[in-house]
């Protein structure tokens, strides 16, 4: 690479941004969710906090089984020559590229890491300001501040982020009608009974068409109002609400979320929380389904750690439209030669896991790709960011849809299958992950 990577970190002074008076009196108000407008927007949020990310300095693009090691090293040849000045020194400041992975070594999508020009971080109170750049110039605190705010005003306009009409569309299935579906869920339901493989996890996809052009702004503020017990993700036209999170890096510490095991809350009891805790974690096949995922997780994790650790026993995480079973996983990442294992190694020990893919990986992988009828894309990928000091938070890309064109969007939505599941029970669970975005889209869920 020719060109060198200079970064500038600086807190966030709203007296230096040359904004409206109006909007320079809100801004803490104002926040990431407002910084959505900008159509372009690269996010990860949640509650309030994490990044938001404009324009496109250069990027990584690549498809097959080496998409995550090429990604790794096109990013250590860019950071080999770069210039930091950074004095905030958090994890998500300095140099930063976000991305999104194909679920497939197989896919045609092209898996990529984009790095900003400009970058606003939320986190603890603390906000700052990244600005990035290739042209070898100087960066300054004033330039930053005044590049952002020439952003905020392009973006200053006083219609709300919601549409005030419901959008005219049409819902279609996509690779496979309903009946297909069925009939793959029970032939993945035979080939667990038949000893094959332990789990399979299937998807299937539904495409939301148009009259009028979608606003990917008001899609993800809609998922970060709505969901923000998870993580909205926008990379391009892939957007989503994660409650599922890979692997998130700080220094020498791992943490990770597992999701496995749903209950769909609508039309759920009075005492809801008592019925999902006796139907979700009293269920041997939901229990079944999320040991599966732990297990996956852990023991790719393990070669990497000094220590790690999880709870006995699974928490139910409640969300606007479903209760999952969940688990949080802990790690001390191991030191060696100097040197840990940044957040997109890790990514690539671990993708993909039981919990979108089966259990073993490889025979799931192949009952995938024969039962499914689709190309998942970047559906069920890993999907975040990652800094210049190995740092980074990559959910997977769940709950989310690929903004195919103006007026289309693709939505995904996946169950995990073991030898007891039911195809209609799997069905409906669908219809329960796909309801975040379609609400978001203005649709009846």
């Amino acid at each position: 690479m020719t060109a060198s990577l200079t970064a500038l970190t600086v807190p966030l002074d709203l007296s230096l941004l040359t904004i409206p008076l109006h909007l320079k009196q809100t801004a803490k108000d104002y926040g990431l969710r407002d910084l959505l407008r900008i159509d372009s927007a690269l996010c990860w949020i949640r509650r309030g906090e994490g990044l938001v990310a404009f324009g496109e300095l250069t990027r990584f693009s690549g498809t097959g089984p080496e998409r995550f090691s090429d990604a790794e090293q096109w990013w250590k040849e860019l950071l080999s020559s770069s210039h930091t000045q950074d004095s905030v020194r958090l994890p998500g400041t300095g140099p930063v590229a976000f991305g999104s992975f194909a679920f497939s070594k197989t896919s045609s999508f092209k898996s990529r890491l984009i790095v900003p020009s400009l970058l606003v971080g939320f986190r603890g109170g603390l906000i700052w300001l990244t600005q990035m750049t290739l042209d070898g110039g100087p960066l300054t605190a004033a330039g930053a501040h005044a590049a952002l705010g020439l952003l905020i005003n392009s973006a200053a306009r006083p219609e709300p982020l919601a549409s005030p009409e419901p959008p005219e569309a049409v819902v279609s299935s996509g690779a496979l009608s309903e009946q297909d579906w069925l009939a793959a869920v029970a032939a993945g339901v035979s080939a667990i009974e038949s000893g094959a493989l332990e789990k399979v996890v299937l998807a299937r996809d539904i495409v939301a068409t148009f009259d009028e052009p979608v606003s990917r702004p008001a899609i993800l503020a809609a998922l970060t109002e709505r969901y923000s017990e998870c993580w909205t993700y926008g990379v391009e036209g892939l957007v989503g609400a994660t409650p599922e999170i890979l692997i998130k890096v700080e220094g020498n510490t791992a943490q990770a979320r597992v999701l496995a095991g749903t209950l769909d809350r609508e039309d759920a009891p009075e005492d809801a929380a008592g019925f999902a805790r006796d139907v979700l974690a009293g269920s041997v096949k939901q229990r079944q389904e999320h040991d599966f995922a732990v297990r996956s997780l852990t023991r790719q994790l393990a070669p990497f750690a000094v220590d790690l650790s999880f709870p006995p026993e699974p928490f139910i995480l409640e969300l606007p439209n479903v209760w999952h079973l969940a688990s949080d996983v802990n790690a001390e990442l191991a030191d060696v030669d100097g040197h840990l294992p940044t957040s997109l190694a890790l990514v690539e020990a671990l993708h993909p896991t039981a919990a979108v893919c089966g259990t073993p990986r490889s025979e799931a992988g192949v009952l995938i790709r024969e039962l499914e009828g689709l190309d998942r894309g970047p559906y069920a990928g890993p999907v975040g960011w990652l800094d210049g000091s190995g740092n980074g938070e990559w959910g997977i890309a769940l709950r989310g849809a690929v903004l195919e064109n103006p007026t289309t969007a693709r939505l995904y939505a996946g169950c995990g299958i073991v030898a007891a599941s039911d195809p209609d029970a799997e069905l409906a669970e669908t219809w329960a992950k796909f309801r975040p975005m379609l609400q978001a889209l203005g649709l009846r869920a």
